[in-house]
């Protein structure tokens, strides 16, 4: 079989809310951002049998490893931000459950929920354009399914950081208190870092420095995922151009588009992106 152009490994997931459950994780919406946007694009996960795939359309290419149970994820949305809960876990995924044919992807983004994604994952991609995720490695789970931020400097990753050329990391995701030592400690191993700050837009750093990204106007109806499609649309259209500033542009403006409605229906395609960003033309004149 042909390889994807994108391929995103991690749980997708069982999102629990009011009226059931729906597809979630980094790997629901980054996938989905990624056929979108018109590229080939392939799911390396770990699921039992009661994933409904119906939500992603079937030029996704799904490898799904048998597990005895899918992973539950619950965002509780509150004054103080989100709380989540996982109330269930699928399997790991190592280097040896990735395909032949996988390994000569374009684009791989590891996108871990739970910690599943193993670390020798990254040597089956030494030509590739390979991201993280970092979210899944930096959560702990309570016995009573809560999960709590961990602290950075429990992760200790051997290859993760050396082999990525790009890291997407949201403010929610580290302590406050270590979020910029440890931005600095990140920044000195990958080339390319995106801090995520919800509807404050983004800090890039590249080449050196920081850069303040915006974030374009939305009606926000679901934030759920936001980051996931930043990172996907990210990604493609800097495959596409090799420009940081073009791409992290393209990003913001699909990342808002995306939490215009409830889960993933609203991930935009190529079109609606480029029409936000025409539409805004004066976000793009002020970073620029």
């Amino acid at each position: 079989m042909a390889a994807p152009h994108f391929l995103v490994i991690g749980h997708l997931v069982k999102d629990k809310v009011a009226a059931g459950f729906r597809l979630g994780g980094t790997a629901a919406y980054a996938s989905l951002t990624a056929s979108k946007l018109g590229v080939p694009t392939a799911v390396l996960t770990s699921a039992a049998a009661d994933l409904d795939l119906a939500a992603l359309p079937p030029d996704i290419d799904v490898r799904l490893l048998p597990a005895p149970q899918t992973t539950v994820f619950e965002n509780v949305y509150g004054p103080q931000g989100r709380t989540q809960y996982v109330w269930g876990r699928a399997g790991a995924i190592a280097a040896q459950d990735v395909p032949d044919e996988f390994c000569q992807a374009r684009i791989v983004l590891l996108g871990p929920l739970v910690g599943e994604v193993e670390e020798e994952v990254v040597r089956c991609f030494p030509r590739s354009l390979l991201a993280i995720s970092p979210q899944g490695w930096l959560r702990a789970i309570r016995p009573d399914g809560r999960v709590e931020r961990m602290s950075p400097l429990r992760w200790r990753p051997r290859l993760l950081l050396q082999h990525s050329q790009a890291l997407f990391v949201s403010e929610e995701d580290l302590p406050p208190a270590e979020a910029e030592e440890t931005l600095a400690r990140w920044t000195a191993q990958v080339p390319i870092l995106f801090f995520t700050l919800g509807a404050r837009g983004s800090r890039l750093w590249h080449e050196g420095h920081w850069r303040q990204v915006p974030a374009f106007p939305a009606t926000e109806v679901d934030p759920t995922g936001a980051g996931d499609v930043f990172a996907a649309a990210f990604l493609v259209r800097y495959a596409e151009t090799i420009d940081v500033g073009q791409a992290a542009l393209f990003a913001a403006a699909a990342a808002s588009l995306s939490v215009e409605d409830e889960g993933t229906a609203a991930i935009p395609s190529r079109a609606q992106v480029e029409e936000r960003l025409h539409e805004h033309r004066e976000l793009l004149t002020r970073y620029h």
